[in-house]
């Protein structure tokens, strides 16, 4: 660790995002007890699991997973909202590399070409600083060797999907997303990785713009966090 590094940790103690008691290490965002408190979904053991049924019928994919069960009032969501609207692309990092070293031993990620993440448009992402979904498939990247390619790019900003119908999402991200290298895709096996799924609506649009640029491209889907 660098002298600045010390310093600021010396001025600036690491707590945990949930619980709020120091931290450092190899746990630098969360401990270890809220760390194996949060849910596994299991999902990547599960043929046909909940977060697949969300998809069947819309596209062709391989295969489809969500790490930890998502609600509101969750640790996971003191992580997310952290993550997404307090400016630390590190948590988004490290959570994207603990779910990668979850999964190595099972096999849910053998075979995988690239993790694409859901693109976010140019003015939010100016906004905020970096796109979650990118820093999260980094994270995921690193702790596995998959490289991240930013195959897709949003052609249009919409509006946030809290407030929206399962319909008014499907409406809200249609034709949100396009692909940037069609020739990058051709014949890989793509890992899509966002944050949290709900609906599915974006995860849905980013699989089917990129299945109708290249459609013989294999689309595994992959997010932190998945609701019930």
């Amino acid at each position: 660790m660098s002298l600045l590094s010390d310093l600021g940790d010396a001025l600036f103690p690491r707590v945990c995002h949930v619980c709020g008691v120091p931290v450092g290490g190899d746990s630098p965002y969360v401990c270890p007890a809220c760390l194996a408190r949060l849910p596994r979904t299991g999902y990547h053991r599960v043929p046909d699991n909940a977060m697949e049924q969300r998809f069947l019928g819309l596209f062709p994919f391989r295969q489809a997973t969500g790490h930890f069960f998502y609600s509101r009032d969750s640790g996971l969501a003191v992580l997310m909202h952290d993550l997404k609207y307090h400016r630390f692309p590190g948590l988004a990092r490290h959570l994207g590399r603990i779910v990668a070293s979850e999964l190595l031993s099972t096999g849910f990620l053998t075979g995988i070409d690239m993790a694409v993440p859901v693109p976010m448009h140019f003015m939010k992402q100016a906004a905020r600083g970096y796109n979650q979904a990118e820093e999260i498939a980094r994270g995921i990247g690193r702790e596995s060797g998959i490289p991240v390619v930013r195959a897709l790019r949003a052609v249009r900003p919409h509006r946030t999907q809290t407030s929206l119908t399962i319909a008014g999402r499907r409406e809200n991200t249609d034709g949100l997303f396009a692909v940037r290298r069609r020739d990058d895709l051709v014949g890989k096996s793509v890992l899509i990785v966002d944050d949290v799924c709900t609906t599915g609506a974006t995860l849905a649009s980013a699989a089917e713009s990129l299945l109708a640029s290249v459609p013989d491209a294999e689309v595994s889907l992959l997010t932190l966090g998945v609701t019930f």
